[in-house]
C-alpha cells in the first residue's frame, strides 16, 4: 500500500470518527428530548387528571423525584395576603423535619431568583439548615397574589443537576403553574356554585315566607272586608295606625252627629212579620249608605230603626255641610226606598236631627269578670243634643241646632221652627229646620 492510499485511509477513518461522535452527540440530545418529552407527558397526565390543589403538587413530585432519581423533595403555595403556607407537600423527610421545614421556606421565596436553581438551593441551606439537602430550587408564581416553591434533593447517582435538568424541570414547573390554575379556576367556579345554590336555597327560603306572608295577608284582608260590613270606617283607620291594640284615648273633636229613625216603625212592626221587617230595615239601611258614605259620614251605632252617624272633618263647617248634605240625599231618595220596601201599609217617613260641635271621641274599654271590651264612639251632649232634635222631628222633616245652622246657612234655606226645651238641657234651644 502506497503512503498516498495510506494517509488517504487514515484521513477517511478520523472523518468517519467524526461523524459516529456527531452521530452519538445526535443520539444522545434525541434520547435527552425523548425523555424529556416523555417525563413532560406524564407530568401532564398526573397533574392536569386532577383539580385539586394539594393532589396536583403530590403527583407532581412524585414524577419529579422519581424522573431525576431524587428520594427527597418538596414543594408548596404561599398566599401573598395572609402569608400562609397551604399546602405543603414532602417527600423523604421525617414528618417533624418536614413540619419545620414547612414552616422555614415560606419566608425564603423573597430571596429566590427565578432560573437559578443551584444558587436558589445554596440560599436556602445558608438561611435553613433543613433545607441542605435540597439542590435546587425553583421558584414560580400563580398570581399575582399566590406563589410557589419547588425543591428537590441530590440525586442518588451523585451527579451535579446539568443545565438539561434545569430546562426540564423548569418546563415541567411551567406544566404544573397551567395546572394550578385551572385547579384555582375550577375551586372558583365550584365556590361560585356553592354560592349561588346557597342563594338559591336563601331565595327559596324567603319565597316561601313570603307566600306564607302573603296567605297571611289574604286571610287579614278576607277578615278585614267582613269585618268592614260590621265595624266603623274610624275604627279601621284606627286599628291600622294602632295595629298592636294599644288603642289612643279619647280626645275632644269638633264633629257633626246625625240622626236618622224611621218613622211608625213600630207600628211597621206590628203589620209585618220578623222576616219582613228585617228586609224593610236592611233596605232602608243600605240605601242611606251610599248616601253617608259619598259625604265621608261614619256610622256609629244602630239601634233598631234608627242610625247615629258622626261627621269629623277637621274644618267645623266642612263636618257640618257634610251630615246635612247626607240628610237631604237620604230624604230625595226614599220614594226610591220606599218602593224597595213592599208590603208597607202606609208611606215611609225618614225623620232626622243635626247638632254640630266638641264631643269626646274615641275608643273606651270596659272590663268585666268576663274580660275587656271596647266600643268606639262619640260622647259628650253635643250627642245627646242631637238625639233630642232627631226625636222632635216628625213628617220627613229634618232639623238642624242652632250650631249647624250657623256652619250652613250660608249654603241651605233654613227656617225657623222654633225654641225648644230637650230633654235633660237646661236651657231652651232654638230649632231649624232645612
Amino acid at each position: 500500500m502506497s503512503g498516498d492510499m495510506i494517509k488517504n485511509s487514515r484521513k477517511e477513518m478520523k472523518e468517519l470518527r467524526v461523524s459516529l461522535e456527531r452521530a452519538e452527540q445526535v443520539q444522545m440530545e434525541l434520547d435527552r428530548r425523548i425523555f424529556h418529552l416523555k417525563t413532560l407527558y406524564d407530568v401532564s397526565t398526573d397533574i392536569f387528571g386532577s383539580v385539586d390543589t394539594r393532589t396536583i403538587l403530590r403527583n407532581f413530585l412524585l414524577i419529579s423525584t422519581g424522573n431525576f432519581g431524587v428520594f427527597e423533595g418538596f414543594a408548596f403555595l404561599r398566599s401573598l395576603p395572609s402569608g400562609k403556607v397551604n399546602p405543603f407537600v414532602s417527600i423523604g423527610f421525617e414528618e417533624e423535619d418536614a413540619a419545620s421545614l414547612r414552616r422555614m421556606t415560606g419566608d425564603a421565596l423573597e430571596t429566590l431568583v427565578p432560573g437559578r436553581m443551584a444558587q436558589n438551593a445554596a440560599l436556602l441551606a445558608e438561611k435553613f439548615p433543613l433545607s441542605s439537602k435540597i439542590e435546587c430550587a425553583v421558584p414560580f408564581a400563580v398570581g399575582t397574589d399566590l406563589v410557589g416553591l419547588v425543591g428537590l434533593g441530590s440525586k442518588l447517582t451523585g451527579d451535579p443537576y446539568s443545565e438539561n435538568d434545569r430546562e426540564l424541570l423548569e418546563t415541567l414547573v411551567n406544566n404544573l403553574v397551567v395546572a394550578l390554575k385551572n385547579a384555582r379556576s375550577f375551586e372558583k367556579i365550584n365556590q361560585l356554585n356553592l354560592d349561588l345554590y346557597k342563594k338559591n336555597e336563601e331565595l327559596e327560603k324567603a319565597l316561601n315566607s313570603l307566600q306564607a306572608a302573603m296567605r297571611k295577608v289574604e286571610i287579614l284582608e278576607s277578615v278585614k272586608a267582613r269585618l268592614s260590613k260590621f265595624v266603623p270606617a274610624t275604627v279601621f283607620s284606627m286599628i291600622e295606625q294602632f295595629p298592636t291594640g294599644e288603642m289612643p284615648e279619647s280626645r275632644e273633636q269638633d264633629l257633626s252627629v246625625l240622626f236618622i229613625d224611621i218613622e211608625g216603625y213600630t207600628k211597621i212592626c206590628e203589620k209585618l212579620g220578623s222576616a219582613e221587617v228585617n228586609e224593610v230595615i236592611e233596605k232602608c239601611f243600605s240605601a242611606f249608605m251610599n248616601a253617608i258614605y259619598s259625604n265621608n259620614g261614619d256610622v256609629n251605632e244602630t239601634a233598631g230603626d234608627g242610625l247615629m252617624v258622626i261627621f269629623l272633618d277637621d274644618d267645623k263647617t266642612g263636618n257640618a255641610l257634610q251630615a246635612v248634605k247626607t240628610a237631604l240625599s237620604i230624604r230625595a231618595e226614599s220614594d226610591r226606598i220606599e218602593e224597595m220596601c213592599s208590603g208597607l201599609s202606609h208611606p215611609l217617613v225618614i225623620n232626622m236631627g243635626i247638632n254640630s260641635g266638641p264631643a269626646f271621641v274615641g275608643a273606651a274599654k270596659f272590663e268585666s269578670y268576663t274580660g275587656s271590651r271596647w266600643t268606639y264612639t262619640a260622647r259628650g251632649t253635643t250627642t245627646n243634643i242631637a238625639a233630642r232634635i232627631g226625636a222632635l222631628a216628625d213628617n220627613g222633616k229634618i232639623l238642624l241646632s242652632k250650631e249647624t245652622a250657623e256652619r250652613v246657612k250660608d249654603r241651605f234655606m233654613l227656617h225657623p221652627y222654633g225654641t225648644f226645651r230637650l230633654k235633660n238641657v237646661s236651657s231652651p234651644m232654638e230649632i231649624f229646620q232645612v
